[in-house]
């Protein structure tokens, strides 16, 4: 396992001054969450949010799989293409587009895009007349961490307006989408949007568009311990689909999961560069809390929230470190702030402390589920590289692949 990889590793470095942070990456975890989420919505096709982890290597798994792709840009779409994967495959799901990107998207035969506003029409109509257009509805998602509303989508009442524009510039609307936030919390937010989206569709029937497409978009989670359960979402999902739309209706749906598979797939390893300890306030020297602690330490590690770890500050999930290192077997823990590496004060892991037992300059810390929005949102500030990352599969990865007419390269 990707686990046992990383404590290799660990063991390899603990004799050498140079103990840079990385992580390992198990592309086999890529199938079973491709798996999972076929078993638990039966009725809609993924296509995965490129922005979400945009390896190479993660990418041509999950091509080999034959799952659709969700890109937000050229770049995305030149990576995507790139891998041999058919157009009809890929939707251009960025409501807002430069025109150069809208051109190469027409250029490349991606006709599938999402739009909000008149003023994306105007743009579509000029530079890719020949698109199948999908709607994104407003949607409500106050109960969202990372809220998307805000940014994105039509309100039920512009939408027959802008389904009336776009017939006017004989444009073909196909379908609606939306999508519930990052870190939705109330499962029942897919439901109402899925109501949402059946009247969008009666609207865009009422003025000639063939309406076939749905996308509920993403928002599932990736994290292990995330509260509501994927396996809750999938049942609110399964029971809105079969009351708004039925099967045998031709109802296309899809999806655009990104943390659901990518999350789970990578752990990163960092290392303890410096050490403080802190007395608290309004304790002595000599004198212990009731809780057996009277200092908070601070740790600095080798990788923060500029490199690897800058979601954490966004994601408001409990995603405690594994620490490496020979203890007893109730050791005594205080109240911890890990740092990141520069020396922005900004560069930390969590937005509060947490409780560790005391580490070492050297020590190791583990952190689990990070394939996701971990290396695509990493910087060099300060001069410190991102953390090293190497992929692992397994024999029937390889033959998944080569039953594609390729092989996926070195494990």
């Amino acid at each position: 396992s990707a686990m046992e990889v990383v404590l290799k590793k660990i063991r390899e470095l603990s004799d050498k001054d140079h103990r840079d942070p990385f992580m390992v990456g198990d592309l086999r975890v890529l199938a079973s969450r491709h798996q999972a989420f076929c078993q638990a919505l039966p009725r809609v096709s993924p296509f995965y949010a490129v922005k979400c982890n945009s390896s190479p290597w993660v990418l041509r798994v999950l091509a080999a799989l034959g799952t659709g792709f969700d890109c937000a840009s050229q770049v995305e779409l030149e990576q995507v293409l790139g891998l041999g994967v058919a157009p009809s495959r890929i939707i251009y799901a960025h409501p807002c587009k430069p025109v150069s990107h809208l051109q190469y998207a027409a250029r490349h035969g991606v006709q599938l895009l999402t739009f909000d506003s008149e003023e994306e029409l105007t743009k579509v109509a000029q530079h890719h007349p020949g698109a199948r257009l999908v709607l994104r509805l407003w949607t409500e998602d106050s109960q969202s961490l990372i809220r998307l509303s805000t940014k994105f989508g039509a309100s039920l009442e512009l939408c027959g307006h802008l389904l009336k524009s776009a017939r006017d510039l004989g444009l073909a609307v196909v379908g609606a989408s939306f999508h519930v936030g990052s870190g939705c919390q109330n499962p029942h937010s897919f439901a109402q949007a899925i109501a949402d989206c059946r009247r969008v569709f009666e609207m865009g029937r009422g003025v000639g568009h063939d309406m076939s497409l749905l996308d509920i978009g993403g928002g599932f989670p990736g994290v292990e311990g995330s509260e509501p359960e994927f396996e809750e979402m999938a049942r609110v999902i399964n029971a809105a689909l079969a009351q708004d739309f039925p099967e045998g209706t031709g109802i296309e749906v899809i999806a655009e999961p990104g943390r659901f598979y990518a999350a789970p797939v990578c752990v990163a390893a960092v290392n303890i560069i410096a050490k403080k300890a802190v007395l608290q306030p309004g304790r002595t020297r000599s004198g212990c809390s009731e809780s057996g602690g009277h200092r908070k330490l601070l740790y600095y590690l080798n990788e923060g929230h500029y490199g690897t770890f800058r979601i954490f500050l966004r994601d408001h999930v409990p995603r405690m470190p594994i620490v490496v290192k020979e203890l007893c077997s109730k050791p005594a823990l205080f109240p911890c702030i890990l740092y990141g590496p520069t020396c922005d004060a900004f560069d930390t892991f969590f937005n509060k402390e947490v409780q560790l037992p005391e580490l070492d300059v050297g020590d190791w810390l583990i952190f689990p589920s990070m394939g996701a929005y971990s290396s695509v949102m990493s910087s060099t500030f300060n001069g410190f590289p991102p953390a090293t990352i190497c992929y692992m599969m397994g024999p029937e990865l390889r033959y998944l692949k080569r039953a594609q007419g390729s092989e996926l390269g070195p494990g």
